[in-house]
């Protein structure tokens, strides 16, 4: 036991898992994993392209897209390397460096989206509360300066995890659930009291994702709330149908980030299975769903999209 305590992490790695059971048929497996990749990154970069390039797109609601956009970009190229290792390669050990750096990256990138949804909450309530004043509320000034204030504020709440995770000494049994890091199952590696990791790991995933979903449920309840007062039954169905993309992202994203975190911090009996599909949902899925989403209920993106592969 003493050998394992004596253990530190610069001399340990972390071994990842795909999907248990099923390793005979990872290299299988590994064809829809690479689809929804290929599909997730050409998905978002056509929509990036298309809003850089049209200039009738340079609106408020299409700049919070490709923030999305990007965002989800990110999220689909920090997990590449680790899953696709283990399906193609069977590659399992990552160091703890590594490890840490993708972690930060996930964590970071993922509050960046809930703070993006936030804001297509709050791009939403304006347009449908006060579109007299839309243009002049949502300026392209203010909305960079949302954008970087919610990036900083993600980048510097994370900062401190992979420093918080070196403290400890970890030991040998380092096998992690998914195929990636996560800062809320690798400091249950730890041969250490976690009581601080936990705390603020919990204290920082309140003030993101548990404020922004807060904050975007107000602002639907304030949509509801002005559509209702509309007289026109007409109207009022059109403004809510402006909000259907938005809501379907905040679902395909909420569900599984919230999901996922509840199992791994109080879920210490639930399914195994549970916890890897989840997993792979939470990461996996919105990316790929967003561009499809958006392309399909945006009648402007969805022409500029079929007329530039038409030509």
């Amino acid at each position: 036991m003493s050998a394992v305590n004596n253990t530190k992490f610069t001399s340990a790695v972390f071994l990842l898992t795909g999907i248990p059971g099923q390793e005979d048929i990872h290299l299988w497996i590994s064809i829809p994993f690479c689809l929804t990749y290929v599909i997730s990154i050409v998905g978002n970069s056509v929509i990036l392209f298309i809003i850089k390039t049209d200039q009738s797109l340079h609106e408020p609601m299409y700049i919070f897209l490709s923030m999305l956009a990007v965002t989800d970009l990110g999220l689909s190229i920090s997990t590449i390397p680790t899953t696709l290792g283990i399906l193609l390669f069977n590659s399992r050990e990552v160091s703890l460096d590594a490890c840490f750096a993708q972690l930060f990256f996930i964590h970071s990138l993922s509050y960046i989206e809930s703070s993006v949804l936030l804001l297509m909450a709050f791009d939403r309530f304006v347009a449908i509360s006060n579109p007299l004043r839309y243009a002049s509320i949502l300026t392209p000034l203010r909305i960079a300066r949302m954008g970087l204030f919610f990036v900083l504020r993600s980048v510097a709440l994370n900062f401190p995890l992979p420093f918080l995770l070196k403290r400890f000494r970890y030991c040998r049994a380092n096998v992690l659930s998914h195929s990636y890091c996560l800062h809320q199952e690798v400091m249950k590696m730890a041969c250490s009291d976690i009581t601080v990791n936990s705390i603020y790991g919990l204290s920082i995933k309140l003030l993101t994702v548990g404020l922004d979903s807060l904050l975007i449920f107000l602002s639907y309840v304030m949509i509801l709330k002005t559509v209702l007062s509309v007289a026109s039954h007409a109207e009022c169905l059109r403004a809510l149908n402006t909000c259907i993309s938005h809501l379907c992202a905040v679902l395909l994203f909420y569900t599984s980030e919230i999901g996922l975190s509840v199992i791994h911090r109080f879920g210490n009996s639930s399914s195994r299975f549970l916890q890897i599909l989840l997993g792979y949902v939470y990461l996996l899925v919105p990316p790929l769903m967003n561009p499809i989403v958006y392309s399909v209920k945006s009648k402007h993106l969805r022409a500029r999209i079929i007329r530039m592969f038409i030509k």
